[in-house]
């Protein structure tokens, strides 16, 4: 029982700036509304997500339409694979009015975006939320977003991560512009800031450029979270360095328990305490008063599926044309050398057992575009609660990521019957701890400079 050494479950609502979760399906759910191009749908959501004690709201992004498959975007836009991709930055200053403690967490990209322009904007999302806000790091995986922001082709994987370690580094470099105390706001003397606590980066590196100062002071809980999805051995050691919050995917919890050890060591490496990095890997939750009713609910949602979201959205995270090969066809060694996501195939030959695996095993085994991408905890409250905290208590993570089978319904089903079947065995916080995501994380508060002492500042 976590009651022993005061571990709580860390809660994140998994959340696209789009016409559907995660699960393309979803938008089919006769429950789903259809409001999504409102800012109705997404206060709806952050309402239901603080309700529940959720720590936190996080937007998944990607710069490009699904249009790998067939090179074509129609099938997708047809049956609605994940098509409408919205700025999830501005979604959140929206959910924000909306709520008072949940944290609120936005993907930007550092392979397309400028270090100085994603430093300002989530600089400013922290003090608009009063020092609520997450940048999601990650790396653009696929040549459709190459092709968005005029280049041929996207970086190779490993490049990928070299030149985020750089952009990461210039961007907390500008957070770290203004020192505690250095507005001053003297209206009698004139004086607004001390300039001695002012400073200019002046970065000059392999990749990038940028001199600063950020225009922008220091929110509440000093600069926002980074949350970091890397699980490959590159994107581990990535994750290891910056994450405070790493999101991950287990398909099972024995697979978890290896890849939290492997984890918490990377942090470890990277010369941080490992206790205050949060491993949270994707689950969907499908939980009623009967197991019955909560298994008919999880074989609607997998009814709702059809082949071709696993077609699309497998050529969108591989950046291989799947129309291009038979469901039966093996891919090749060069083929499999050439996918962008090296976690995802990896995951995809070791579920198989086969080096080669075909395109029906990609769809299998993935379960990509279906609710079985993830570990599925399905029955009543005490069911998921027994699920939920086996993972918790064994160490295969230190919270979850829940995804959505419908919105709102799915986190509403969450929060209004396990949430307080978890409190009543002390594994669930009853209320917010402060007012910043910090505080509800238990992470430190950090001051301008703190990066620079540590090995992360290497």
């Amino acid at each position: 029982m976590s009651m022993k050494d005061g571990r709580q479950i860390a809660m994140v609502g998994f959340l696209q700036a789009q016409n559907c979760s995660i699960a393309p399906g979803s938008w089919r759910h006769q429950a789903n509304p259809m409001d999504f191009l409102t800012p109705a749908y997404f206060q709806r959501i952050g309402r239901v997500l603080e309700e529940g004690k959720f720590h936190l709201a996080f937007f998944d992004d990607r710069l490009a339409m699904p249009d790998i498959y067939g090179h074509d975007h129609r099938e997708a836009v047809e049956n609605g694979i994940r098509v409408v991709k919205m700025d999830p930055a501005t979604i959140l200053v929206s959910i924000a009015g909306a709520t008072k403690h949940l944290g609120l967490g936005a993907t930007y990209s550092t392979t397309y975006y400028e270090p100085f322009h994603v430093a300002r904007l989530f600089a400013t999302l922290d003090l608009m939320t009063e020092g609520r806000a997450a940048w999601n790091i990650v790396t653009s995986l696929n040549d459709s977003e190459a092709a968005n922001f005029g280049r041929a082709e996207h970086l190779e994987h490993d490049l990928r991560y070299d030149r985020a370690d750089e952009f990461v580094e210039v961007v907390i470099g500008h957070w770290d512009s203004w020192e505690e105390g250095a507005i001053i706001g003297d209206k009698a003397s004139g004086r607004f800031a001390d300039g001695s606590k002012v400073h200019a980066l002046n970065h000059q590196g392999e990749y990038f450029r940028s001199k600063g100062p950020l225009p922008v002071p220091r929110s509440p809980q000093g600069h926002p979270v980074l949350i970091q999805a890397g699980q490959s051995g590159r994107g581990r050691r990535f994750a290891g360095r910056w994450g405070e919050l790493i999101f991950v995917v287990y398909p099972t919890i024995e697979a978890g328990r290896k890849q939290y050890a492997d984890l918490k060591q990377a942090v470890a490496d990277a010369g941080r305490d490992p206790d205050k990095v949060t491993v949270a890997p994707a689950c969907y939750v499908c939980v009623a008063e009967t197991r019955a009713a909560a298994e008919a609910k999880r074989d609607y949602v997998l009814s709702l599926a059809k082949p071709m979201d696993a077609l699309v959205l497998l050529s969108e995270v591989t950046n291989f044309d799947f129309a291009s090969k038979d469901l039966d066809s093996e891919f090749t060694d060069e083929e499999l050398r050439k996918m962008s996501w090296t976690g995802f195939k990896d995951r995809v030959v070791a579920l198989s057992g086969k080096p080669n695996p075909t395109v029906r095993d990609f769809v299998h085994f993935s379960g990509r575009g279906t609710i079985r991408e993830f570990p599925i905890f399905c029955g009543t409250p005490t069911d998921v609660a027994d699920q939920m905290e086996e993972w918790f208590t064994s160490r295969a993570c230190d919270g979850f990521v829940l995804v959505a089978t419908q919105m709102p319904g799915a986190f509403e089903d969450f929060a209004r019957l396990v949430v307080p079947e978890l409190q009543r065995r002390g594994l669930y916080h009853k209320d917010y701890a402060g007012n910043t995501l910090r505080e509800n994380l238990g992470l430190t508060r950090p001051n301008a400079g703190d990066w620079k002492k540590t090995d992360r500042g290497r």
